[in-house]
């Protein structure tokens, strides 16, 4: 009676691995933003990703100072450098190269938007990007290549 259990509950947990399409950490990496004027690093801390800004085409203001997040909405952080900026926060793997429930931030606008990326397809060299306020449908999407 023990062997078809034990049988049983093997068979699931291979089919359960198996079946796992393995890419959660794809979007790991140096990923050039849509607009080409920054690398952000996309990592991956506990079960969750971040991303922070770890270049820019532009690094210095007028001054040959480097460049900080002017229109944050937090005083406290206008100080600071926008390089190693944190601008991905909290994203969950959901399942087939799409991860949700994180958030973008756009030190351009100081504004934070709720957020959601994924692949299109098997090419893991091209992410979709989407912000946007309350539904997705009220959002812009764009597309961030790999680093190499």
């Amino acid at each position: 009676m023990k062997q078809p259990l034990i049988l049983t509950l093997l068979f699931f947990s291979l089919s359960a691995f198996i079946s796992s399409d393995g890419g959660e950490d794809d979007v790991t990496g140096v990923w050039l933003n849509g607009h080409e004027t920054a690398h952000i690093e996309i990592f991956k801390t506990g079960k969750y990703f971040y991303g922070k800004i770890i270049w820019l085409k532009n690094p210095t203001n007028d001054q040959g100072e480097p460049k900080k997040d002017l229109n944050n909405p937090d005083a406290n952080m206008r100080l600071k450098p926008l390089i190693n900026l944190l601008i991905l926060k909290g994203f969950e793997y959901e399942g087939n190269h799409k991860w949700s429930e994180g958030t973008i931030y756009d030190p351009k606008e100081g504004k934070t938007y709720s957020c959601k990326m994924w692949f299109e397809d098997e090419n893991t060299d091209n992410l979709q990007m989407r912000g946007f306020v309350g539904v997705s449908l009220m959002g812009r999407t764009e597309t961030w290549k790999r680093v190499k």
